[in-house]
């Protein structure tokens, strides 16, 4: 099982500065997730919250079950040690994801409190970067 996590206001693409995210939707973001998998055989499962007791209920269901993660924990990433903490819990690969490049934005998304603990970062390549993801993953 692959959790594919997605974090505050990515329920918004294609609405939510599309010059930034693009104008893919959520919807177009989860049916590419589940063709990428189903083409590589693999199980996922693919949920957005705003809420952050739900990701962290999610983070602690992949630990328990030593399921990798690909996460876009959105602007938790910045400063939410809480989530932080439950992705250092997790026993599979944690692939953080970032639709935009962090790097090219504002100070303060230059730094991400996940990245120490993720096997790996993927930033600034669109959605593709969770095809990315799940073909690390299931290689």
């Amino acid at each position: 099982m692959i959790y594919v996590l997605n974090g505050p206001n990515l329920n918004r693409l294609g609405t939510r500065e599309p010059d930034i995210y693009g104008k893919t939707t959520y919807q177009d973001l989860v049916d590419m997730c589940q063709t990428v998998a189903d083409d590589l055989g693999a199980s996922v499962t693919i949920r957005q919250t705003n809420a952050e007791h739900e990701m962290l209920e999610w983070l602690h269901a992949a630990a328990d079950e030593g399921a990798d993660v690909v996460l876009n924990p959105g602007a938790w990433t910045h400063y939410n040690i809480a989530i932080r903490d439950a992705c250092a819990m997790l026993r599979g690969k944690l692939i953080e994801v970032h639709i935009s490049n962090v790097h090219q934005r504002e100070e303060f998304r230059h730094h991400s409190v996940i990245s120490a603990v993720a096997t790996g970062v993927i930033a600034g390549l669109g959605i593709d970067g969770y095809r990315l993801a799940l073909e690390h993953i299931c290689r």
